[in-house]
C-alpha cells in the first residue's frame, strides 16, 4: 500500500512540474520519454553518492552491474558471463592476428 501512495505522491509532484512549465499532461511522447530516462538515471545517484561517501570506488565494473540494468531494464550481466565474453573476444583478436 505504501508503495500506491509513494507512487501517487510522485504523481501529483509532476503533475505540478508539468503545470509550472505550461507543459501538457501527458506530456508529447519526446518530452515524457526524456523526463523517464532522468527519472531512471536520477535513481542511480542515490546509491552512487551512497558508495562515494562510504570511500568505496565507483568502477566500470560496479556501473555495470548495478546502475546499467536498472536505466536500461536489461538483466544485470554475471561476472562470470562478462569474463567469458572477453575471454572470447581475445581469443577471437589473437586468431585475427597474423
Amino acid at each position: 500500500m505504501k508503495l500506491y501512495i509513494v507512487s501517487f505522491g510522485a504523481g501529483i509532484l509532476v503533475g505540478i512540474i508539468y503545470a509550472l512549465l505550461q507543459v501538457r499532461s501527458p506530456a508529447p511522447p519526446a518530452i515524457a520519454l526524456l523526463g523517464l530516462l532522468g527519472m531512471l538515471i536520477g535513481e542511480q545517484v542515490v546509491p552512487t553518492a551512497k558508495r562515494m561517501i562510504a570511500g568505496e570506488p565507483i568502477t566500470v565494473a560496479w556501473f555495470r552491474s548495478e546502475c546499467i540494468p536498472k536505466i536500461s531494464g536489461a538483466p544485470p550481466a554475471t561476472t562470470a558471463a562478462a569474463a567469458a565474453s572477453v575471454s572470447t573476444v581475445a581469443e577471437d583478436d589473437s586468431k585475427a592476428a597474423p
